[in-house]
């Protein structure tokens, strides 16, 4: 399955969501939108995730959305419970809130398993673009990896599947 390819028709994407994903991107995405019957976006609102889906290829298709950073957007407009204050804990939350904003079917999943006291391995299971999820998992690191550590890393772990060569997943490892 490659990326972009919704994993059943009739799941559904929350509107707050496409909106999150979308914020701060100018008027140009707007006739991509119109064409996939996803304008105007309205935030209380389920939105088929196939249209969704095929907006964001159309979009990236025309350079108007760099996925990586739409990604690192997520974990700064997200509400976080006060109880989510570690990489771990962050990054062990991430299916409860990908579950809450998506609806109607086999959606995939986010699965995060703790290596060491600051490593850990993030697999993405989902149709959302593999650089976005690298986005995604990149500032949650950032964001809640703490004032005493100062490096960082994720990256793709190329011996697993990968949805940028057609598999329904990407495996991502990180390290603070």
């Amino acid at each position: 399955m490659a990326e972009y390819q919704a994993f059943d028709p009739e799941v559904e994407v929350y509107g707050q969501t496409v909106m999150s994903f979308l914020s701060g991107l100018k008027d140009e995405v707007i006739p991509v939108l119109k064409e996939f019957d996803l304008y105007p976006l309205e935030a209380d609102q389920w939105y088929p995730q196939t249209q969704v889906l095929g907006a964001y290829e159309a979009l990236n298709e025309r350079d108007f959305m760099n996925l990586v950073a739409v990604g690192m957007k997520i974990p700064d407009q997200a509400e976080w419970p006060p109880e989510v204050v570690t990489v771990h804990d962050a990054l062990g939350s991430l299916d409860v809130v990908y579950n809450m904003n998506h609806r109607g079917g086999e959606i995939g999943e986010y699965r995060y398993e703790k290596t060491g006291e600051r490593s850990g391995i993030m697999f993405c299971h989902n149709p959302y673009p593999s650089d976005f999820d690298y986005g995604l998992v990149y500032r949650i690191v950032q964001k809640f990896r703490g004032a005493d550590s100062t490096d960082m890393l994720v990256k793709r772990d190329e011996s697993k599947p990968s949805r940028r060569n057609g598999g329904e997943s990407c495996t991502f490892l990180v390290l603070w």
